[in-house]
């Protein structure tokens, strides 16, 4: 096997992420959206939640795989992808050493931080430290 051929194979088993768990949508209106994302794609509206001058809302659409998360408090028009990853402090320690800008806060879930891929592609990364936040606004929807 050449040696780039191994080298690449090598980089393609280190994986950083775990699971894709949100994407992380910027919206206008929030409860408009939420709406188009049931009416038109079955999805399930899993919970609204109004606070700190934001308005976020959770829709489910597919069993297994990312929820929607619709915010009106986000820059920009580029959704954010939400990883989960095993190990927050060596995840972001990894990608600090590829040279990415990363920039670190909580969720209710656990650490997070955001970056950027090359390109305009916006990630984030977290650990779920605290899972009972999994569920923890379901079935919540404020006015």
């Amino acid at each position: 096997m050449p040696a780039q051929v191994a080298r690449c194979g090598e980089w393609f088993n280190r994986r950083v992420f775990e699971s894709l768990d949100f994407i992380y949508t910027p919206v206008d209106d929030v409860d408009a959206e939420a709406r188009a994302w049931v009416d038109a794609f079955g999805g399930e509206l899993v919970w609204r939640v109004r606070a700190f001058g934001a308005v976020v809302a959770c829709v489910r659409v597919v069993d297994v795989g990312p929820l929607i998360l619709l915010a009106d408090h986000l820059d920009g028009d580029v959704p954010i992808l939400v990883y989960r990853v095993g190990d927050f402090r060596s995840a972001v320690d990894h990608l600090r050493g590829r040279g990415l800008d990363v920039d670190e806060f909580e969720i209710p879930h656990g650490p997070c931080a955001t970056f950027r891929a090359a390109g305009a592609q916006r990630l984030a990364v977290y650990e779920l430290t605290r899972p009972e936040a999994a569920h923890r606004f379901d079935g919540r929807f404020d006015d």
